[in-house]
C-alpha cells in the first residue's frame, strides 16, 4: 500500500485555520508574545479546541503565522505578473514587502519566543524571497523592462535597508519614494552611443 501524506482539509476546516493565522498575526504583532492563544481564537471565531487541533503548541502557532505570510507575500508574484507589466508588478510586490517585513518587526518578540524554543521559523525565508525577486526579474529582462544582470539578493538586501525606514509611519512616503528609485536603477536603458 503506497505512503500517504496528511489528508487534505476540509473547507470548514481550512477556513478555521486561516481565520486563526489572522488573528495569530493580529496578536502577536500587537501584543508579542504575551498574546493568549484563548483571545486568538475569540477573535477567529473558533473554540480552543480547534486552534490546538491545527497548531498543537503556541510555537507552532507563531512559526504558522509567520511562514503563512511569507507565503502570501512570495506567492503574490504570478498574479502581480499576471495583471501588471514586470516592472510595476516589481514595484507593487515591493510595497508588500515593506508590509511583511513591518508585520514581522512587530511579530518580534513572538518570534524570538520560537527561536529560543529550538525553532527556526526563519528557514526557508530567504531562499523563499529570492526565488520571488528571481522570477520578477526574469519576468523583467524577458520584456526588456528590467535589466538581466541583476543579483536577486542584492535586490532583497535594498529592500531589507528600506524597511527599516519604513518603521515609523511618518516615513511611509519616503519608503515609497526609496521603492522607485529602487526600481529605476533595475529598469534597462538602452546605452547611447
Amino acid at each position: 500500500m503506497p505512503a500517504t501524506g496528511p489528508r487534505p482539509l476540509r473547507a470548514d476546516a481550512r477556513r478555521n485555520r486561516e481565520r486563526l493565522l489572522e488573528a495569530a498575526v493580529r496578536a502577536f504583532a500587537a501584543e508579542g508574545a504575551d498574546a493568549t492563544l484563548d483571545a486568538i481564537a475569540k477573535d477567529a471565531g473558533v473554540g480552543i479546541g480547534t486552534l490546538y487541533r491545527h497548531f498543537p503548541t503556541r510555537e507552532a502557532l507563531i512559526e504558522a503565522a509567520y511562514r503563512n505570510e511569507l507565503a502570501r507575500l512570495c506567492d503574490a508574484v504570478p498574479d502581480l505578473l499576471r495583471t501588471l507589466p514586470p516592472d510595476e508588478a516589481t514595484r507593487a510586490w515591493m510595497d508588500r514587502f515593506i508590509d511583511y517585513m513591518a508585520t514581522k518587526n512587530h511579530m518580534g518578540d513572538a518570534l524570538r519566543a520560537v527561536i529560543a524554543s529550538g525553532g527556526d521559523p526563519f528557514a526557508q525565508s530567504r531562499d523563499r524571497l529570492s526565488d520571488a525577486i528571481t522570477t520578477m526579474l526574469q519576468a523583467g529582462a524577458a520584456d526588456g523592462s528590467l535589466r538581466s544582470n541583476v543579483d536577486p539578493l542584492d535586490v532583497l538586501m535594498s529592500l531589507a535597508g528600506a524597511s527599516f525606514a519604513a518603521g515609523e509611519p511618518e516615513h511611509r512616503e519616503r519608503v515609497g519614494r526609496m521603492l522607485d528609485l529602487l526600481v529605476d536603477g533595475l529598469r534597462y536603458r538602452r546605452q547611447h552611443p
